[in-house]
């Protein structure tokens, strides 16, 4: 039996029994206890390999796989009610944008779907490595609630932990761009601010405009439509009927083994 099929068998037992004596016992017969006339004993032989009518699996390592899955079990329970696009039925292409991209965003990867991979075919290598880790930056254009023309990056994964976006999911408010988020100007007073974020690193004295370095990698996010956008990053436009204009940008980070 190979590692992967070992590995397979005590996941089976783990999950079959809650205990390690439950599991010793199903491999103890009515003959076993009849000789021996001791379910301790008994239990020990089975331990030891001596007795029993299947899989030898040590203590240790049933209880370090019982731990394992529970872990697990109890990750992806809280994974999912943290995730507030769930369940929603989302018709514009942005929301279901955000919603494709909010579990990884959350825990540092970035997958496309099937359409977008298409279009970012030099990635679906790093998309399909498990160590590949990084952040989406969403660019939007619209009006604000006083009718004024404002744009922005936003750093989609900094902006998840910083708010709650059941309101956005739920349509019950627009997501735009902050004084506080990696870029915001207003069209109107011209007022231009940038801040870097625990994700991105904002540098504004390029005179061709506006980059953003990925701390992770150090690699650089370029921004202007008329440029690629650097090392392992995507240009996606967002066609919706919510804003005047959306593009995300996701770059993926290899990390270093």
């Amino acid at each position: 039996m190979d590692q992967e099929e070992g590995q397979t068998a005590v996941d089976n037992i783990v999950t079959q029994f809650n205990t390690y004596e439950d599991f010793l016992d199903s491999q103890i017969t009515t003959v076993d206890l009849y000789y021996l006339e001791d379910e301790a004993l008994a239990r020990q032989l089975v331990e030891l390999g001596y007795r029993g009518t299947g899989e030898v699996v040590k203590r240790e390592d049933f209880e370090a796989r019982k731990a394992a899955i529970e872990i697990a079990r109890l990750a992806e329970r809280t994974q999912k009610k943290t995730l507030t696009s769930a369940g929603k039925d989302l018709q514009d292409n942005f929301l279901k944008a955000l919603a494709v991209r909010e579990e990884d965003n959350r825990n540092g990867k970035v997958s496309l779907n099937q359409q977008e991979a298409d279009a970012a075919q030099t990635l679906k290598k790093q998309l399909a490595e498990s160590s590949a880790h990084g952040k989406s930056v969403i660019f939007i254009r619209d009006k604000n609630s006083h009718g004024q023309e404002v744009s922005g990056y936003i750093d989609y994964a900094h902006r998840l932990k910083t708010e709650d976006f059941e309101v956005y999911f739920n349509g019950k408010k627009r997501l735009l761009p902050r004084p506080t988020d990696l870029s915001y100007y207003n069209w109107d007073n011209h007022i231009a601010v940038w801040n870097s974020t625990p994700n991105y690193q904002v540098i504004a004295d390029n005179p061709e405009g506006l980059l953003f370095k990925y701390k992770r990698d150090r690699k650089i996010l370029n921004v202007d439509p008329k440029a690629p956008p650097g090392d392992n990053s995507t240009r996606i436009p967002i066609q919706t009927k919510l804003y005047i204009q959306v593009v995300i940008f996701d770059h993926i980070s290899r990390r270093k083994t």
